[in-house]
C-alpha cells in the first residue's frame, strides 16, 4: 500500500472516530439536557407566599413577621373572590345558610345568659330579646327556604326594616353578635335580587359551582377560618407559579359535553370559559379577578431552592425535597460495595493467582459472563427469596425489605463487574513486579497484597465506578428488597428506606403524581444523574492520584 493511500485510510478512520465520539457526545446532550432543564425548575422556580408558608409550617425557616405580613397582603386581595363565592353560594345551598344564621342565633343566646350573670340585664329583658332574635331567625329561615323571589325579597325586607333591630345589634354590647343575623339578610338580599328563577339557579349551576369551589381550594389552599386539613397535600395552595397557571386554567376553563355529538357516536367534550358559563351571575365576575390579580393573591418570587437536595418530601413528594431518597441511595450503593469490593477482588486474584487454565476455571468464567447479563429484576427476585425470606431471619433479623437485604442484592449484581475489572486489572500488571518481589523472598500472599495489588487498583478502580453507576441506578433489585414510597431518613440497615430510582418509578406509575409535580419527577432523576457523575468524578480523581503515586509523580 502506496504512503499516500495509507495516509487517506488514517486520516478516514481518525474522522470516524472523532464523528463517532461527536454523534455521542451529541446524543448524550439530547437525552440530559431536557432532564436537566425540566429538573432545575425544581430547584429553581418562581415561588409562592403558600411556598413560604409550607417552608415555614413544615421545616421551620423563613422570616415569620415577614411571611405574616405577606400572608395578610394575600389574603386582603383573596377576600373579593371569597365574598362572590359566598354570595353565589348562599343562593345555591339554602340549608347552610340556614345552620350558619342557627349558629349566630345561638351566639346571641349565649351572650344574652352571660349578661344576665354578670347583671348587666334582667331576666325579663333577656326573655324579651331572645324571643325577637328568636322571631329573625325563623324569618331568615323561610327567606332561604323559598324559591319565590318576590317572597324572599318581601321577607328580608321585613327583617331588615325590623323595629327591634337597633336594640338587638347594641344590646347587650355594641358589637352584639345579633348583627350576624342582619348581615345575612342583607348579603342575601342582594344575591337574590338579579335573580329571577331561584329555584333553576341551584338545579342548573349546582355542580359547576361545587367544581369551581374545588379549583379555588386546590389554587389557594384553606380559606382563613377554616381548619387546617389532616393532609399536607390540602394544607397549602399553589406553592410554585407554574403549578399555579395550570390550576388557574381548570378554574377559567369548564369541560362540558358537545350538544350536537350525533347518535351512536363517542361523547364529544369542549373547554367553556367559565365565566362564559357564570354569564349573568354574580359569579361572572369573580374569572376576570382572579385572572388579573393571581400575583397579588400568590405574591410570586424567584426562589432558589437549594434544600430541594437535604429536605425530606412532603405530602408523598408533592413538596418539599429529596433529602431522604438521596442518603438511601447512598447507604444502598455502600452497602452493595462493601460487599462486592472485597469479594470480587478476592475472587479475581484467586482466578489469576491460584488457578491455571483449566476447565473448571473457564466454567468459573462462563457463569460470571452469564451473570453479568442476567435481567435485574432476576436479582431482585433472587434478593426477596434469599435475603429477605431465608438469610437475614436465619440470624434473628427482620423478614422484610431492609437496606441490608437490598445492599446485598445489588452486591451479587455488580460482583460480575468487578471481578472481570479487576481479573483484567491485575493481569496487566507487569510480570516483572512479581518476580522481584518472590525473589526478594516474599511469599504469593504478601506479593499480591504490597505489590500486584496496588500495581492493579487504578484498573480495578474502573470497575468499581462502573458498579457504581450500575448500583445506584437500579431499580428492580431494590422493588422487593429495600425500597419505600416515601419516608424519612434512616441510619438503620434493617429498615426500608427510599431511593432515588424507586421514587421516580412511583411518580412514573402512580395515580396523577407526575401530572401535580412533573418538576420533583424530572429533579429526581436529575439529582441521581448529579449523584452518579459525583460519585464517579471521586472514584476517577482517586485512581488518578493512585496512578501518579504509582508512577512516582
Amino acid at each position: 500500500m502506496r504512503t499516500w493511500q495509507r495516509q487517506i485510510l488514517n486520516r478516514s478512520f481518525t474522522a470516524l472516530s472523532v464523528s463517532a465520539v461527536a454523534g455521542m457526545a451529541a446524543a448524550l446532550v439530547v437525552l440530559l439536557l431536557p432532564i436537566f432543564v425540566r429538573g432545575g425548575r425544581a430547584v429553581v422556580f418562581r415561588g409562592t407566599v403558600e411556598f413560604r408558608r409550607m417552608i415555614h409550617e413544615r421545616f421551620g425557616r423563613g422570616d415569620g413577621e415577614r411571611l405574616e405580613a405577606e400572608l395578610a397582603r394575600a389574603r386582603q386581595a383573596r377576600e373579593p373572590m371569597y365574598r362572590l363565592l359566598d354570595e353565589f353560594g348562599s343562593l345555591l345551598n339554602p340549608d347552610r345558610l340556614s345552620q350558619e344564621a342557627d349558629r349566630v342565633y345561638d351566639a346571641y343566646r349565649e351572650e344574652l345568659s352571660r349578661a344576665v350573670a354578670t347583671g348587666a340585664m334582667d331576666r325579663q329583658e333577656e326573655r324579651e330579646l331572645r324571643r325577637v332574635a328568636r322571631d329573625i331567625r325563623n324569618r331568615l329561615d323561610a327567606a332561604f327556604a323559598s324559591a319565590d323571589r318576590d317572597e324572599v325579597l318581601a321577607i328580608l325586607a321585613g327583617v331588615l326594616d325590623d323595629p327591634n333591630r337597633a336594640v338587638l345589634v347594641e344590646t347587650p354590647a355594641p358589637a352584639s353578635q345579633a348583627a350576624g343575623l342582619f348581615e345575612m339578610a342583607r348579603t342575601y338580599a342582594h344575591a337574590v335580587q338579579g335573580q329571577a328563577d331561584l329555584h333553576g339557579l341551584r338545579q342548573e349551576y349546582g355542580q359547576a359551582y361545587g367544581e369551581v369551589v374545588a379549583a379555588v381550594g386546590e389554587l389557594f389552599g384553606p380559606r382563613p377560618g377554616e381548619p387546617d386539613p389532616q393532609l399536607d397535600e390540602f394544607r397549602w395552595g399553589a406553592t410554585r407559579m407554574d403549578r399555579a397557571e395550570i390550576l388557574l386554567d381548570r378554574l377559567l376553563y369548564a369541560r362540558v359535553k358537545q350538544e350536537d355529538t350525533a347518535a351512536g357516536q363517542l361523547q364529544r367534550y369542549h373547554w367553556m370559559p367559565r365565566a362564559e358559563q357564570f354569564a349573568g351571575t354574580p359569579l361572572a365576575d369573580l374569572f376576570p379577578m382572579v385572572e388579573r390579580d393571581l400575583d397579588r393573591m400568590l405574591l410570586p418570587e424567584r426562589t432558589f431552592y437549594w434544600r430541594y437536595f437535604t429536605d425530606e418530601s412532603v405530602a408523598g413528594s408533592l413538596y418539599g425535597g429529596v433529602g431522604p431518597e438521596v442518603w438511601g441511595t447512598l447507604m444502598l450503593a455502600g452497602t452493595a460495595m462493601a460487599f462486592a469490593f472485597p469479594l470480587g477482588v478476592i475472587a479475581a486474584a484467586y482466578l489469576v493467582e491460584c488457578t491455571g487454565e483449566g476447565r473448571l476455571v473457564r466454567v468459573i468464567r462462563v457463569c460470571v459472563n452469564t451473570l453479568a447479563g442476567v435481567p435485574s429484576i432476576v436479582f431482585g427476585l433472587f434478593g426477596l427469596a434469599f435475603f429477605v425470606l431465608f438469610l437475614i431471619p436465619l440470624f434473628g433479623g427482620p423478614s422484610k425489605a431492609c437496606v441490608l437485604a437490598g445492599g446485598l442484592t445489588l452486591a451479587v449484581l455488580i460482583l460480575p463487574i468487578i471481578i472481570r475489572a479487576s481479573e483484567e486489572a491485575i493481569k496487566s500488571v507487569p510480570r516483572s513486579y512479581k518476580e522481584a518481589s518472590l525473589a526478594l523472598g516474599a511469599g504469593g500472599a504478601r506479593t499480591f497484597v504490597t505489590v500486584t495489588f496496588p500495581a492493579a487498583l487504578p484498573g480495578i478502580l474502573t470497575g468499581v465506578i462502573l458498579a457504581l453507576s450500575r448500583a445506584a441506578g437500579e431499580t428492580a433489585p431494590i422493588l422487593f428488597t429495600a425500597a419505600a414510597a416515601s419516608g424519612t431518613w434512616t441510619t438503620s440497615l434493617l429498615r426500608e428506606t427510599p431511593a432515588l430510582t424507586y421514587s421516580a418509578y412511583v411518580f412514573a406509575t402512580g395515580d396523577n403524581l407526575a401530572a401535580k409535580a412533573p418538576h420533583n419527577q424530572y429533579g429526581m432523576i436529575m439529582t441521581l444523574i448529579l449523584l452518579v457523575l459525583i460519585m464517579n468524578i471521586g472514584a476517577i480523581a482517586l485512581r488518578g492520584r493512585i496512578a501518579r503515586k504509582l508512577a512516582g509523580r
